[in-house]
């Protein structure tokens, strides 16, 4: 089997190092004195008190300023796995601590927001409201209502995520600040009680997230991945036994997907899964764990197969005449990221696990190598190895997006110019003129090119040129483990 990879020698450091950065300027609440991203200024420092609670920090999701709960914790989820996977190589970049910096700023923030066992706020702000309005956070006179859920007004999906997120940032922190991952494991724990016993989903519970991050999967999947992360984190059977015996009520057996995202978690559990088989853990496993294990393990190569390309019956992922992977128009890339990830995960278990040394598509076995061959191609093109011979990771590379839609990216930075910016004057103003941003959101992977492989730098064109949280997370991984020391 022959999958083509660029050739093109990338600084995967580089391209790790300004990923982190851009997290930095997504930061919402009182910036630390390390603050990097020098252009922002503090934001949102009033959150939650119209509710009586502190609600301060967190991250923004995107090119706007409200705080939604589901993608920030899936954020830190993925930061945490690609640190707990690719630690030694985060060292050896020198980026370890502005990873752990990025998780903690999170978690930090999760610990606030979960002020009662059963209750978690998991919205800062009003979408609706925000979007009329084009100003720097440091100048918001937008809504930050504050929504939570609890026994009453339920919310699984969010429950489950902010558990997952917490439980593996606490296998992140078990070495360096062991007092830190206990508390963070004991909100992981209840959290993901929480979410179990009262069962419901969150956008019903929380209308105002519903045209923004709505839960089109249900919260099976979030349930499911936060047992499977529990158990990594507490080594605990009875979450083990969550896994095994709610595969089936959940959809964790069931699901055939194509995508691992935000809202659509069932390829990430099932690759989690089948970790522990691979592992080697075999001999700990009864019978019938095994079996069930072996279910997931199926499932999730039919994500893997369908990235690659190898399933039957037209059922795998789409890609443009370039050979990027294509899901849908709005945001593409973050399914490149996440798809990138898991398939670097799993090639590199595989290529040390004790069981079967291949995956079996129905079109093939691609090894270990022929997957990382081919995610290195995602990659590359990624940073420049495309038909337009341009980069999506902002600041990378001679030629990247300029007008991202970013409202403080694109806004004179409160630093060099502390006017008020009102909410019609920066439609006006500032997201209407044609010169470049005048402050480059580093690190930030935009939503991408098209079907076709074209791509227009027009800060308008959201679909495009923002870009996610979520979709910088998993890529930090995945540089990591590409990075490769440049000798002197």
């Amino acid at each position: 089997m022959c999958i083509s990879s660029s050739q093109a020698a990338f600084d995967y450091g580089d391209a790790l190092s300004k990923s982190l950065l851009y997290l930095e300027a997504q930061r919402s609440g009182h910036l630390p004195h390390g603050q990097r991203v020098t252009w922002r200024g503090h934001s949102g420092l009033t959150d939650g008190l119209e509710q009586g609670v502190d609600l301060v920090g967190g991250y923004y999701d995107a090119g706007d300023h409200v705080k939604f709960g589901l993608p920030m914790a899936f954020t830190v989820t993925m930061l945490s796995w690609s640190v707990a996977e690719y630690r030694h190589a985060m060292a050896s970049a020198g980026e370890l601590e502005h990873a752990l910096e990025a998780i903690k700023w999170g978690t930090d923030y999760f610990i606030k927001a979960h002020t009662h066992h059963d209750v978690l706020w998991a919205e800062v702000g009003d979408g609706d409201t925000d979007h009329y309005c084009w100003q720097r956070p440091e100048d918001m006179t937008t809504s930050r209502k504050a929504h939570k859920i609890d026994p009453d007004r339920p919310g699984s999906e969010v429950a489950g995520e902010t558990a997952a997120a917490m439980a593996a940032a606490s296998l992140v922190f078990r070495e360096t600040n062991p007092h830190y991952s206990h508390l963070l494991l004991h909100h992981a724990q209840q959290l993901f009680a929480f979410g179990d016993k009262y069962r419901g989903k969150y956008d019903t519970s929380i209308p105002a997230v519903k045209s923004y991050y709505p839960s089109l999967s249900g919260y099976g999947d979030e349930l499911l991945w936060a047992a499977l992360w529990l158990h990594r984190a507490t080594g605990r059977e009875d979450y083990l036994r969550y896994a095994i015996d709610n595969a089936h009520e959940l959809g964790g057996t069931g699901w055939d997907v194509s995508e691992f995202s935000w809202d659509i978690k069932y390829a990430g559990v099932q690759i989690l899964a089948s970790k522990l088989l691979m592992e080697g853990g075999r001999h700990h496993l009864q019978d019938e764990q095994i079996s069930i294990l072996e279910q997931y393990r199926a499932r999730g190569q039919h994500y893997l197969c369908s990235c690659l390309g190898l399933n039957a019956n037209g059922s795998n992922v789409r890609r443009t005449p370039g050979g990027l992977l294509f899901v849908r128009q709005w945001n593409n890339m973050q399914y490149v990221a996440s798809a990138s990830f898991l398939l670097t995960v799993f090639a590199d278990h595989l290529a040390t696990s004790s069981g079967e040394p291949e995956l079996h598509c129905p079109r093939g076995s691609p090894s270990p190598q022929d997957i990382l061959s081919f995610v290195k191609a995602q990659v590359d093109y990624i940073l420049g190895s495309n038909p337009l011979r341009f980069s999506y990771l902002v600041g990378f590379g001679p030629k990247y997006p300029t007008r991202v839609h970013h409202r403080a990216a694109s806004t004179v930075s409160y630093k060099v110019d502390k006017s008020f910016i009102g909410c019609a004057q920066g439609y006006d103003k500032w997201f209407g003129r044609r010169r470049k941003n005048p402050n480059v959101l580093v690190g930030a992977l935009v939503g991408g090119p098209d079907a076709k492989d074209e791509f227009t730098d027009v800060r308008g064109n959201y679909m495009q040129t923002e870009a996610c949280t979520y979709n910088t997370a998993p890529m930090v991984g995945v540089f990591a483990r590409f990075y490769r020391p440049r000798h002197k």
